[in-house]
């Protein structure tokens, strides 16, 4: 009787980790919001990302950074501002279910495709874009509530190759 009892308590509480969850349901979308790590000023970034199949999401992000860059020869002055705006593409894997991860957590890897602009005053090295480029990032968030969480990402092959810190909010 005491093993069928066992049994009746323990079954529920490990389907609880059996059946872990995304923290992002199919058909729902968080927005991303923070900034970022880079050689060239700190960038600030927003994107979405919309969940299209259970532990996959594909999304897109916009960033813009402007900062002053030293230079005794131009113009007799002794800087000169560049701006850099960027867009991107991604698409993430989620490992929550897989590794049987609370949705309190979201622990994701994945590609993103984009593309920069880069500007800078006439007569210096004047604007030029990055191309398409192909890049990666392995993220993760941590959600203190239902619907806010912080998220933190380190990649490469993009205007974030280093990393980005911010906010990430269901809707």
């Amino acid at each position: 009787m005491k093993i069928y009892i066992v049994g009746l308590l323990l079954v529920p509480m490990l389907s609880i980790f059996a059946f872990a969850q995304s923290p992002l349901a199919v058909g729902n979308s968080q927005l991303n919001i923070g900034v970022g790590l880079s050689e060239w000023g700190i960038p600030i970034y927003g994107g979405i990302d919309y969940c299209v199949e259970k532990d996959i999401t594909i999304g897109g992000e916009l960033s813009f950074r402007s900062y002053n860059e030293r230079n005794n020869n131009w113009k007799k002055k002794d800087y000169y501002r560049s701006t850099i705006i960027g867009i991107s593409g991604n698409f993430n894997y989620h490992f929550n279910s897989a590794l049987k991860i609370s949705r309190k957590y979201d622990l994701y890897a994945g590609l993103n495709l984009g593309f920069y602009t880069w500007s800078t005053p006439d007569g210096y090295e004047g604007d030029h874009t990055s191309g398409i480029g192909l890049g990666v990032q392995v993220g993760a968030r941590y959600y203190f509530s239902n619907t806010v969480g912080i998220n933190l990402e380190l990649g490469t092959g993009n205007a974030f190759s280093g990393g980005k810190f911010g906010l990430s909010i269901k809707l």
